[in-house]
C-alpha cells in the first residue's frame, strides 16, 4: 500500500484524481438523465415509497473519494451522508427563518447561527470575503471592458 501524503486526496488516489472526478461529474451531467432520477421518479419529497430524489450524491461521492474513501463508495454510505446533509440544511434554514425577519433567510442569520462554531464561522467568513472580492473584480473588469 502506498504511503499517505496529506493533500494527496487518498492513499490510493493518483495525482489529479480529484480533477478527473470533477470532469466525470460534468460529463455525466451532460449525458442521459441521472440514475437517481429514473429510480425516484415518483413525485414529492419521498416519492410515496420512502425514496426521494438524491440531490448531492455525485458531489458527495467525489468528496468521499477526496477524503480517502473508495472511488465508488457504497450507495448506502452516500445515502446516509446525504440524509445528514439535507437534515443539517433543513434545520439551519428553519432556525434562520425563525430569527431576524420572520419567514426570510438572510446571510446575517446564518452567520448568527454558526457564530459559536469557530471552524464553520471561519469558513463562512472566508467565503463571504471571497464573494466580495469576486464582485469587485467583476465590476472592475466590466468597467474596463465596457467603460463607465
Amino acid at each position: 500500500m502506498a504511503a499517505f501524503r496529506w493533500g494527496s486526496g487518498s492513499p490510493s488516489a493518483p495525482p489529479g484524481s480529484a480533477r478527473r472526478c470533477l470532469a466525470a461529474m460534468a460529463d455525466e451531467e451532460e449525458d442521459a438523465p441521472f440514475e437517481e432520477d429514473a429510480e425516484d421518479a415518483g413525485g414529492g419529497l419521498d416519492g410515496g415509497q420512502g425514496k426521494r430524489k438524491r440531490l448531492f450524491s455525485k458531489e458527495l461521492r467525489c468528496m468521499m473519494y477526496g477524503f480517502g474513501d473508495d472511488q465508488n463508495p457504497y450507495t448506502e454510505s452516500v445515502d446516509i451522508l446525504e440524509d445528514l446533509v439535507i437534515e443539517f440544511i433543513t434545520e439551519m434554514t428553519h432556525k434562520a427563518m425563525s430569527i431576524g425577519r420572520q419567514g426570510r433567510v438572510q446571510v446575517e442569520d446564518i452567520v448568527f447561527l454558526i457564530r459559536k462554531d469557530p471552524r464553520k464561522f471561519a469558513r463562512v467568513k472566508d467565503l463571504l470575503t471571497m464573494n466580495e472580492e469576486l464582485k469587485r473584480a467583476r465590476k472592475a473588469f466590466d468597467e474596463a471592458n465596457y467603460g463607465s
